[in-house]
């Protein structure tokens, strides 16, 4: 179930082309009507799924784990019972860790902004799709196992020790994805499924 990662990729480069609309013919559309068969709404409250992909999940965790960027999962208005929730580069965060984004850094204005009761779209911190997320390994991490170990030291033996470390974090995290995550929205938090795209 897991994909092959490209290597060198910088998960917070693709956060542009994943955020992109998909055509109406998709059957996890943004524009799927609501579970009543009514129509989408600005209430993220209507959400019952989410659809995302493994990678998108791994990258956004893989890209907070690095500091300097807010990278979430982000599902854009109108809401209805069947969303998908893309890859997206919510800005920088202070020192604090704070990106000053929104409602609890989970919502932003949508495109109506200047209208009072304008829809956000709901950012979704990668660690709530995996169940007990495991520590991203450090470059530190890796020196100091392999000066700990029997191998002598050199560059090459821990570039390859921590690219090793890196590819088990990313197969760790696929194996404890959750099958639901809650919403924080203005109304209060919403459980919803989880269906994960290879």
């Amino acid at each position: 179930m897991t994909r092959r990662d490209r290597a060198g990729d910088d998960p917070s480069d693709r956060t542009r082309e994943s955020d992109r609309e998909r055509p109406p013919s998709d059957d996890t559309s943004d524009t799927d009507t609501s579970p009543d068969g009514g129509p989408a709404s600005a209430d993220p409250g209507r959400i019952r799924s989410l659809a995302v992909t493994e990678s998108d999940v791994v990258d956004a965790l893989e890209a907070a784990a690095r500091g300097g960027r807010e990278i979430v999962l982000r599902v854009t208005p109108p809401f209805s019972g069947r969303m998908r929730a893309r890859l997206h580069d919510a800005g920088a965060v202070d020192a604090e860790g704070d990106s000053g984004t929104g409602y609890e850094g989970t919502t932003e204005p949508g495109d109506g902004r200047d209208a009072p009761d304008a829809a956000a779209a709901v950012h979704v911190p990668p660690e709530r799709f995996v169940e007990d997320p495991p520590a991203y390994p450090t470059v530190d991490d890796t020196e100091d196992e392999l000066r700990g170990s029997e191998a002598p030291y050199t560059r090459e033996r821990h570039r390859e020790r921590h690219q090793a470390a890196v590819a088990e974090w990313r197969d760790t995290v696929r194996r404890r994805l959750a099958e639901e995550v809650t919403l924080r929205t203005e109304k209060g938090p919403t459980t919803v499924a989880v269906a994960y795209l290879g």
